[in-house]
């Protein structure tokens, strides 16, 4: 029932899209793409720390939303110039989007494949590396907004370990989540889940997080006051498993669930999301971008559900529908999350014969 009323919540918030994007972030509307690399880091140096910046060319729009895609490569290697990373961000920039190719710090194969505290390691630097990235680009907006973005809506993702990335940047909330043997390493990133890449004072909170072919280590970690999730994999995957095994399919690496398991936990504890599952389908498939047509299938598919996120898609009118003897189940706000009563903000009130209601209470 859960997962019907949030695809029906999804449903409805299309409905009242009613054009107040203006065509902007759904399709492409763009010809061509400009890209500039920036170091993004301001207290670590090198080619690991540096990310490519995607914008339409030619657009006067500010105030525009950020995605992040993060490569693949099993924490090993990789690079923000592969082809599923330029084709994703080309993407999304001409669809309006500022889109964020992102290196971040790589293992040595040999101690990444032996030691589950290397790994460990690794994961929790791509996290601090990604989370110096967001805050890079709000800094940016704060001293002078180089790439017009609108620093409230900031989604990140990625492919494989990109994805491992991006997931773990958004669903681990403290350090208490954390094991004591993942907390005791801790210091080896700054002491903190914000980690040692700098640009602090500025938030690295993210909007939503999108999954191709990635997984989460603890399935714990997702609840319901996280951020929406969309993710797509194939249900052959055997480097990060579709339902949960070691990564890699070596059972020296550490356990990673996907789709098959985020999204029944995601249901269950009421947080809005979507899948897209490729039938028989192995890892491979979004490596080579846009060549494959999965992989366009997946831009498609994550672009439609982010797009129901957008601010410009938040009607400001009070939307109510037939009235039935019904019981109100749950009240969220635009992003999903569970709310309580909020002034002059929209929030939606799902009720249990699968109907919302959509208002805003004026203060």
């Amino acid at each position: 029932m859960k997962k019907l009323l949030l695809s029906i919540y999804i449903l409805c918030l299309g409905n009242l899209i009613l054009a107040q994007c203006n065509g902007r972030y759904q399709t492409e509307i763009f010809s061509n793409t400009d890209v500039a690399t920036v170091d993004y880091s301001d207290t670590l140096t090198g080619l690991e720390h540096r990310m490519d910046i995607y914008t339409p060319t030619g657009d006067t729009v500010s105030n525009r939303p950020v995605i992040f895609y993060l490569h693949g490569g099993a924490f090993y290697s990789g690079d923000k110039s592969m082809i599923d990373c330029i084709d994703f961000c080309k993407a999304f920039a001409k669809r309006g989007y500022v889109a964020v190719s992102l290196n971040y710090r790589l293992a040595n194969i040999i101690s990444f494949l032996t030691s589950n505290t290397e790994q460990y390691k690794a994961v929790l630097r791509s996290v601090a590396d990604l989370k110096a990235g967001v805050r890079f680009l709000r800094k940016d907006f704060a001293i002078g907004d180089t790439y017009g973005i609108d620093p409230n809506t900031i989604f990140v993702g990625g492919y494989s370990a990109g994805a491992v990335a991006a997931l773990h940047t958004a669903y681990i909330d403290s350090i208490s989540d954390l094991s004591a043997t993942i907390q005791a390493l801790m210091p080896t990133i700054g002491g903190t889940l914000e980690g040692d890449a700098g640009n602090n004072g500025y938030s690295s909170e993210v909007t939503a997080v999108f999954s191709f072919a990635g997984g989460i280590n603890n399935l714990a970690w997702i609840d319901a006051n996280d951020e929406p999730l969309v993710s797509c994999q194939g249900t052959a995957d055997n480097t990060v498993s579709y339902n949960c095994a070691p990564a890699l399919n070596n059972p020296n690496i550490l356990t990673l669930c996907g789709s098959g398991e985020m999204h029944p936990k995601a249901d269950s504890v009421g947080l809005l999301n979507v899948h897209l599952s490729f039938n028989g389908t192995d890892h491979s498939w979004a490596a080579s971008g846009n060549s494959n047509n999965k992989f366009i299938q997946a831009i498609t598919f994550t672009s439609d559900f982010l797009y129901n996120l957008l601010p410009c898609n938040q009607t400001t009118s009070i939307i109510t529908f037939p009235k039935n003897e019904k019981t109100l189940i749950r009240i969220v706000d635009v992003l999903g999350r569970k709310a309580s009563l909020i002034y002059n903000a929209p929030l939606f009130y799902i009720y249990d014969d699968g109907t919302v209601e959509k208002k805003i209470i004026v203060q």
